[in-house]
């Protein structure tokens, strides 16, 4: 069996201290990943930073990190492009401080270009951000696309592998709620989770996967609203991706983002633990 990693978008919701202490509330509430939230720009100090990775080493718990949201790589606007540079730059940067294994981000959206002609502009710009990187002497980084739950945005599955084979220090992040939503609805069951870990694995040679979950509302346009996991009117369902997780060995990492953070994130653990013993 792989090894399998749950925790929480952000902090947990009953936590009231500080983030750099976070891990400690999260190895003792028995979750052992965490994802730290840039989204709205990444205001950590790198004292904060470097607390928060000893904090996560004493606890043993993985940090990952979510870019801002505002990042578009793949825009028709110059302008638009220089701060979505300097904005994953400045993540990558912090996630060094702060000891996280990966940066999760969004590439971008397709606006007036074609598919091709985005993906072309987003890899033009992943250039700018490695080259920004090594003369700032960054060098511990994993940044970690993301597939999008929007039809107008860059990141679907595929999308996701060719940027990641094109590039060193990159790996991808799979939302399957994501795929789930922009997709119509297309994950049911074991099977087709083993799709996707498939094409993983045949097109990146991965046996290890950062990924976030939560139960999605969709519509024609892809993602609308993310739902517990508790709640059976959405999905994709969690049960078979658990399943799926045990049989193929795996070692993954499960953020859950759903509305109830830490809690569903138990919920998940509790439910991958009773698979694993049968």
């Amino acid at each position: 069996m792989g090894n399998v990693k749950f925790g929480p978008a952000g902090n947990p919701i009953n936590y009231k201290g500080k983030t750099p202490s976070v891990c400690s509330y999260i190895n003792q509430i028995g979750l052992d990943a965490y994802e730290y939230q840039a989204t709205y720009g990444v205001r950590i100090s790198k004292q904060s930073a470097l607390a928060l990775k000893e904090n996560s080493d004493e606890n043993d718990v993985l940090v990952s990190m979510h870019a801002p949201y505002y990042i578009n790589l793949s825009s028709n606007k110059d302008d638009v492009i220089e701060r979505s540079v300097k904005r994953l730059v400045q993540a990558a940067k912090a996630s060094e401080w702060m000891g996280a294994y990966r940066t999760v981000f969004h590439p971008g959206f397709y606006t007036t270009y074609t598919p091709e002609e985005a993906m072309k502009q987003c890899k033009n710009s992943i250039k700018d951000i490695q080259e920004a990187l090594e003369a700032l002497g960054v060098e511990n980084y994993t940044l970690a696309p993301e597939t999008t739950g929007k039809k107008s945005q860059l990141g679907n599955l595929d999308e996701i592998i060719e940027i990641c084979s094109s590039f060193d220090h990159f790996e991808p992040t799979v939302d399957f709620a994501h795929v789930h939503a922009r997709s119509g609805g297309s994950i049911k069951n074991k099977t087709d989770y083993n799709k996707i870990f498939q094409k993983l694995e045949d097109a990146l040679g991965l046996k290890s996967l950062h990924s976030h979950f939560t139960h999605v509302e969709y519509t024609d346009a892809g993602e609308r609203k993310h739902h517990g996991v508790e709640d059976e009117d959405y999905g994709p369902p969690i049960e078979p991706l658990l399943e799926e997780i045990v049989e193929c060995g795996w070692n993954v990492t499960i953020i859950c983002e759903s509305p109830y953070l830490d809690y569903d994130a138990l919920i998940m653990k509790g439910l991958y633990q009773n698979i694993s013993k049968i």
